[in-house]
């Protein structure tokens, strides 16, 4: 019978369908929380379904964005907090997808553990639920995996993925960047979901005692290195109602070397002046116990800078009362320059 679903060999070689079931259970009234216009359909079918809203849109395009949450996941399980890491997989989602101007429309999540325990799957989920409350779009549906042998039993993996829509006319590229430019910056959270292998090789996280306070960071450091990363999509969709942007980094592994010059076109540099950088004591404290130069913390970290937007000079310090009339954290960061396409901290 469909009611009676269960298999006593399954569970005897590790995997148990009926904890499967109450973890579903448990999450639903999460996922309720992320339900907007367009959500036609609720979870457990075979796929999860989405009717746009095209007003105003004359050529729709889609947007996706795709990522997991790395080796932080060592600290959550290490510090038995699992209602984080969800908001971190759709941030590294959307903060990707509303790079080109697109709004999040929704999300799905894929969580693989190694003995499914309904109560960390609905803690799980629970973050991710609330990433998508925070970003504005729904978590339509995603997949719970058990897979014994593959994964040590109190262990998992995270990964999602969202699909965004832009009107074609709007998507930015980078392409109107020009010398003169202004480039802003959008404070980050901590340390984000990237560069965690180093993060974890300078504290010895597996040996560390994370649960002591540390004055420096104001709370311990696992709670630091735990805080989730910060979701811009709510922000950056009210600043490009009012102000044309034509460039939009996300800053995660690879750090400002990396990101800032994926969103500039040939020709184009950002400079930017440390003494517009307050870096934040986490940072400090990272670079100080594992002796890293400093170029390299700027090649592994978003040292404060979630984000780079940029925008006409003109429009900057619109675009910065924007930004902080939204609730974040912003600044002018920098310029473009004529040059070879990269970063110059000066």
């Amino acid at each position: 019978m469909a009611n009676d679903s269960r298999s006593e060999s399954y569970k005897a070689a590790g995997v148990d369908i009926t904890a499967g079931y109450e973890a579903v259970r448990l999450m639903k009234d999460h996922i309720a929380r992320t339900n907007v216009p367009g959500v036609l359909s609720g979870i457990g079918g075979f796929g999860g379904l989405f009717g746009p809203d095209l007003t105003g849109i004359r050529e729709p395009v889609l947007v996706s964005g795709t990522d997991g949450v790395g080796t932080k996941l060592k600290l959550a399980f290490l510090m038995d907090k699992h209602d984080t890491v969800g908001i971190d997989c759709v941030a590294m989602c959307v903060n990707d997808v509303v790079c080109a101007g697109a709004k999040p429309l929704f999300f799905l999540d894929y969580v693989a553990v190694g003995k499914n325990k309904p109560q960390r799957v609905a803690q799980i989920v629970a973050g991710v639920a609330e990433g998508c409350v925070q970003a504005g779009c729904a978590l339509i549906g995603g997949e719970t995996a058990e897979m014994p042998g593959f994964y040590p039993e109190d262990e998992y993996d995270l990964a999602g993925f969202t699909v965004g829509m832009v009107d074609r006319s709007k998507i930015i590229d980078g392409s109107a960047v020009k010398p003169g430019d202004v480039i802003l910056g959008l404070a980050s959270s901590g340390v984000h979901s990237n560069g965690f292998s180093l993060v974890r090789k300078v504290f010895d996280v597996e040996n560390a005692d994370l649960t002591i306070h540390r004055d420096e960071l104001g709370m311990s450091l696992g709670e630091a290195l735990l805080t989730p990363t910060k979701i811009y999509v709510k922000p950056m969709l009210a600043l490009m109602e009012q102000v044309t942007v034509k460039a939009v980094s996300h800053i995660t592994g690879g750090g400002f070397y990396e990101n800032i010059p994926r969103s500039l076109p040939e020709g184009c540099a950002a400079r930017i002046p440390l003494d517009r950088l307050g870096i934040p004591p986490l940072f400090r404290l990272i670079q100080r116990e594992g002796d890293i130069p400093l170029r390299d913390m700027y090649n592994t970290f978003n040292m404060g800078v979630g984000m780079s937007v940029v925008v006409d000079a003109a429009d900057a310090d619109r675009a910065v009362k924007v930004l902080r009339d939204a609730g974040e954290d912003a600044w002018i960061l920098g310029e473009v320059t004529a040059g070879e396409r990269g970063v110059i901290l000066c």
